[in-house]
């Protein structure tokens, strides 16, 4: 298993504590320092069923300065957004969880890091 984390995210904190306290195994990945590629991007949003816009943190800054907001939700869209969130991982949803067993979720609540376990 394997935990995207922002260190200063209070998320990551409740969640490590979960997955802490349960004895999962588990490697951490500072996707701030070791951001992940447009291809990896693509395989977690298949195993989250999601698209980029969902995962996508639009009240940073840079996502202002993008203007994300106004960017389109299409498929013909999709690469631009995979694109940025590989360019700016800041972007990225916090913590993004990848099981073992293809389990995939952003684990912002107990409930989402609990149903990896």
């Amino acid at each position: 298993m394997e935990i995207w984390v922002n260190p200063a995210c209070a998320k990551r904190r409740s969640a490590v504590s979960m997955l802490d306290e349960a004895g999962a195994e588990y490697t951490v990945r500072r996707y701030l320092d070791d951001p992940p590629t447009a291809k990896e991007l693509k395989a977690v949003l298949k195993r989250l069923s999601l698209e980029p816009w969902d995962i996508t943190r639009t009240t940073e800054a840079i996502a202002k300065e993008l203007g994300l907001k106004t960017w389109g939700r299409t498929p013909a869209d999709r690469a631009r957004w995979i694109d940025a969130l590989a360019e700016h991982p800041k972007l990225i949803q916090r913590p993004i969880i990848t099981a073992d067993d293809g389990t995939t979720v952003v684990a912002r609540t107990p409930e989402a890091v609990q149903s990896v376990l």
